[in-house]
């Protein structure tokens, strides 16, 4: 399954949050440096989805802020 999520790096509070069943939004601490805000996002996603972060993939986006992830099917809750 492909997911679309808005990531705001840089804030001062972590939230995750489902805008529709494809579309997500997530605010991280971190910033979009050293590849650290893209780790913490696959980490909030992994734990939305109850899968391990290596199992979802960033497919579209690794240097922007709108991104395309594949979570796998079978997994999902």
């Amino acid at each position: 399954m492909l997911i679309h999520v808005k990531v705001n790096a840089g804030e001062k509070k972590e939230k995750f949050e489902e805008l529709s069943d494809t579309r997500f939004e997530a605010s991280v601490r971190e910033k979009p440096e050293r590849n650290m805000a893209n780790s913490r996002v696959l980490e909030l996603v992994a734990r939305y989805f109850e899968v391990s972060s290596g199992s979802i993939k960033i497919i579209i986006g690794h240097h922007s802020p709108s991104k395309i992830l594949e979570v796998p099917d079978k997994m999902l809750k």
